[in-house]
């Protein structure tokens, strides 16, 4: 039994696909497929179920694969305490974060990085909250930046910030003068709203739960729209398609000038908002790293948020 051969059934259990595991493990389709029946010849047991479509894990290879995760999150700390006890700031840090969290705070806490530790470069990657959570959990990343909620996952987590949420409308608009927006308004007009998977979609759902019901008018009238991005759902609202609710980050500034063609309006108080927080393994070592990120994204210039005090990361931990 080789930590490879455990690294390749975690992978085939995730992808339930034996070719596109042996892709995320850089192997060719053979040779992982080799190694997992090798190991279950020395285990005398079946851990995958060979399907035509698909993979599927067996009982007892449900309780294998989680033990090998196990393993393999404590070969990391191994690895992790060897790095911690050269510099725990020296080396790459791989980052996840969210579709809506990352195009906006990025370009600042990337250059702000640079300046405080350059040894320590980004390695970046965006994904959804869940697939980040289980990246984490597998040892591929290092720590994800997220909103909450998310589901308990044994993670240590760190609040970084507060962000309102705005709403935005198409110039011209009847609500662009209204000055604050109540909650209650936005189940009267056309949402524009981000599709399944994205956790922003589910605290707008929050804002206004009436949403997830009122897909369609009484007149048949379609009253809900998906889009793939927030930059995509704000091109589409200032073709006039809907309006939508946005974070306060992808927001710069909310006094539009004349040649813009969004209005962006605050919501009544109580201001809708979600928490941005760090999390990372409990048994990621490389504290400091931590710290020197999260210093960095206070440091931020982000607009309309209310950065959260520290917290000792020896007490989070």
């Amino acid at each position: 039994m080789t930590l490879t051969e455990l690294k390749y059934i975690v992978a085939v259990a995730r992808e339930r696909h034996f070719g596109r595991a042996a892709e995320a493990c850089f192997v060719s389709q053979p040779t992982l497929s080799v190694a997992i029946k090798k190991l279950e010849d020395e285990l005398n047991v079946q851990i995958f179920e060979r399907g035509t479509s698909e993979v599927s894990v067996t009982p007892i290879g449900e309780q294998i694969v989680a033990q090998a995760q196990r393993v393999l999150e404590q070969t990391m700390a191994i690895r992790e305490i060897a790095k911690q006890g050269k510099d725990p700031l020296a080396g790459p840090l791989r980052l996840g974060v969210i579709y809506t969290i990352g195009p906006y705070l990025l370009p600042t806490l990337v250059k702000e990085m640079i300046q405080t530790v350059p040894q320590m470069p980004l390695m970046l990657q965006e994904n959804y909250t869940v697939k980040l959570i289980e990246l984490l959990k597998q040892g591929e990343i290092d720590c994800a930046i997220m909103a909450e909620p998310f589901a308990d996952s044994g993670l240590t987590v760190q609040p970084l910030y507060d962000e309102p949420f705005v709403v935005a409308v198409p110039r011209g608009h009847h609500l662009e003068h209204a000055g604050k927006v109540d909650p209650d308004e936005l189940k009267q007009q056309t949402m524009l709203l981000l599709g399944s998977g994205h956790c922003f979609r589910d605290q707008v759902l929050g804002v206004c739960p009436e949403l997830s019901r009122f897909s369609q008018a009484a007149d048949g009238i379609q009253k809900t729209f998906e889009g793939s991005s927030l930059e995509t759902i704000r091109h589409m609202v200032a073709s006039g398609v809907g309006i939508t609710v946005l974070p306060r980050t992808s927001v710069p500034d909310l006094k539009p000038n004349k040649n813009d063609l969004l209005a962006y309006v605050p919501f009544t108080d109580p201001v809708p908002d979600r928490r941005v927080v760090l999390a990372w393994r409990k048994s990621f070592t490389r504290l400091p790293a931590m710290e020197a990120l999260r210093r960095a994204v206070a440091a931020c210039d982000l607009p309309g948020v209310s950065m959260l005090a520290a917290k000792e990361l020896a007490e989070a931990a």
